[in-house]
């Protein structure tokens, strides 16, 4: 939908990136990378929003030396151009509004999301934490307890992580291993469970029945 109201796919999801997190700097190549999108797509693009004003050069940028890198002029030296590094203009006119609504659809994208995990058959617990708390070092970014089917977990994750624009890190743990991990106080999971996240669903878990004719 947005991708309309933007232009292009590509100039979406340099959007996003820049406008996630404000104080990252990106130089071409990087956002190229970051966003999955051919590096022609992604020059002519950041030429766009520059000359918009949304994105500018990044001032006073330190290289792996620790001298300070030029301001960008011009593309015409794509070379060099591809060497500087870009930042979001917060000063720019519409910044506040733009940010807000990117970030208010990816948080519908967000709940369609959770939605399609919480009605998977047999899954008691769901946790979210790593990139949906802002947790950089968290091991994971979604923990999923029950007798699920993997497939249809792979299936629902990559759809929503092109939404999103992001890789989404999940564990899956049968219940029993759940119940011991925490009876253990397993490291992993407590990281899971003492940090922040959020919990999606948390049902109770059965111990699991003895197979018929078993002692």
């Amino acid at each position: 939908m947005l991708e309309h109201i933007f232009g292009s796919k590509t100039r979406l999801k340099i959007l996003n990136l820049f406008l996630k997190d404000p104080k990252n700097k990106y130089f071409i190549r990087q956002i190229s990378r970051d966003t999955d999108s051919q590096l022609n797509a992604v020059r002519r693009e950041i030429d766009n929003l520059m000359d918009i004003g949304i994105i500018i050069p990044a001032k006073n940028t330190s290289s792996k030396d620790g001298t300070a890198a030029k301001p960008i002029t011009s593309f015409q030296n794509q070379q060099e151009a591809m060497k500087k590094y870009l930042i979001v203009n917060t000063d720019f006119v519409l910044y506040h509004e733009l940010r807000a609504l990117l970030m208010k659809s990816q948080l519908l994208v967000e709940e369609d999301f959770i939605k399609k995990i919480k009605n998977m058959a047999n899954i008691s617990v769901v946790v979210l934490t790593g990139i949906f708390v802002g947790r950089e070092d968290a091991k994971t970014d979604m923990l999923l307890v029950g007798n699920i089917d993997k497939k249809k977990v792979l299936a629902i994750l990559e759809k929503f992580e092109k939404a999103l624009n992001n890789n989404i890190r999940y564990t899956i743990m049968a219940p029993t291993e759940y119940k011991y991990r925490r009876d253990v106080t397993d490291k992993f999971l407590y990281d899971v469970l003492e940090n922040k996240k959020i919990v999606i669903l948390d049902k109770p878990i059965e111990a699991e029945k003895p197979e018929k004719g078993g002692k």
